[in-house]
């Protein structure tokens, strides 16, 4: 039984930039998966991915780039105030502007340089760099 699905589809990304893989099939699926891997993809860190439907949560197979260094979940999901992100940054990160926080607003799921720029507060999901 399967408690975080997120942190495994991180895992498994992480994983298998470890050992130089092309190609990986991520599955269970949810929304905030797909969301995220959708930020992953803008910001050059993964390549092309696509949902296949096999009537079991779904699949996604995503392309690697050979991009991401590090990139895992942050437990337990700590919510922040718009004043207190540069904190979690420090925390997280390991430079300025190297990486980025995944952050889950009233506005949707956002990386924190976006959450940011518009004032929001949030919970903490995710880094990357």
């Amino acid at each position: 039984m399967r408690h975080d699905v997120l942190a495994d589809v991180l895992s498994k990304i992480n994983n298998a930039e470890r050992v130089r893989k092309k190609e990986v099939l991520l599955k269970p699926v949810s929304n905030v998966i797909r969301r995220i891997l959708k930020i992953l993809n803008q910001n050059n860190y993964v390549g092309d991915f696509e949902y296949i439907d096999d009537k079991r949560g779904g699949q996604i197979r995503l392309q690697l780039i050979s991009k991401i260094n590090k990139c895992a979940v942050i437990k337990p999901r700590i919510p922040f105030k718009k004043d207190e992100i540069e904190k979690y940054e420090k925390r997280y990160l390991p430079a300025k502007s190297f990486g980025f926080l995944i952050v889950s607003t009233s506005k949707g799921i956002m990386t924190h340089e976006e959450a940011r720029k518009q004032g929001l507060g949030g919970i903490l999901l995710a880094y990357v760099y």
